[in-house]
């Protein structure tokens, strides 16, 4: 059984998520605060994280920061009354999976989170030109050397390589990425993939822009 915390300071959102999350089949506890939330993330093993922004002690977009930065790899999804694009951006930057915006249908959270719980579930190995991705520890290798990379542009770099000299649109990254229509600037595409690129610059690969429509991962020349 998936294990979710669900992180929310008002009871009656935790109240309705909890049950609908519970009657689909997942283990939910709760946390009303940040710090609470913390103690619960550091003391044992969740799939999913339901973050809300604006609760008390520590606010959600630092706890997401300090997530990652403790190492932990479950779905990270930002629940939000905040709908500035800069605010969406900032989210996925500190390493949130998803962004949905208050008020939501429990059905679509629902949704978003079995659909990234799934694309989870369907990972297998992968290479491509001296690039090696070992997806149980969620590391890529260039030949033997560890690639330093965010969660995001972990699931970038190896959606790219699933995708392999094809060119995939900024919409459809986003769709299959970060698992949502984003009504907004797909800026956030071209942010992440500018500093994959970076990492990349030794590398006998390189991610090159077609004009217009997105991207392509290609074997140097």
């Amino acid at each position: 059984m998936k294990k979710i915390l669900l992180i929310e300071d008002e009871a009656n959102i935790r109240k309705l998520i909890t049950y609908d999350l519970k009657v689909a089949g997942f283990a939910v506890e709760e946390a009303c605060d940040g710090k609470v939330a913390l103690e619960k993330a550091y003391s044992q093993a969740y799939d999913v994280f339901l973050i809300d922004w604006m609760i008390p002690k520590i606010e959600g977009i630092d706890l997401v920061r300090k997530f990652r930065e403790k190492g932990l790899d479950g779905v990270m999804i930002m629940l939000t009354a905040k709908d500035e694009e800069s605010n969406i951006l900032d989210a996925f930057e500190a390493g949130v999976d998803d962004y949905i915006t208050k008020p939501f249908s429990p059905r679509v959270l629902l949704a978003r989170v079995q659909s990234h719980l799934k694309r989870n579930n369907t990972k297998q190995e992968q290479t491509f030109s001296g690039l090696r991705v070992d997806e149980n520890k969620r590391k890529v290798y260039l030949q033997d050397s560890l690639l330093q990379l965010t969660k995001k542009e972990y699931d970038l770099l190896t959606y790219f390589i699933r995708n392999a000299n094809i060119v995939v649109s900024r919409d459809q990254i986003l769709n299959d990425i970060w698992g949502f229509d984003y009504d907004g600037d797909t800026r956030i595409v071209d942010v992440h993939t500018f500093k994959l690129r970076s990492k990349l610059k030794d590398a006998p690969v390189e991610i090159r822009s077609s004009r217009g429509v997105g991207y392509i991962l290609e074997a140097k020349e």
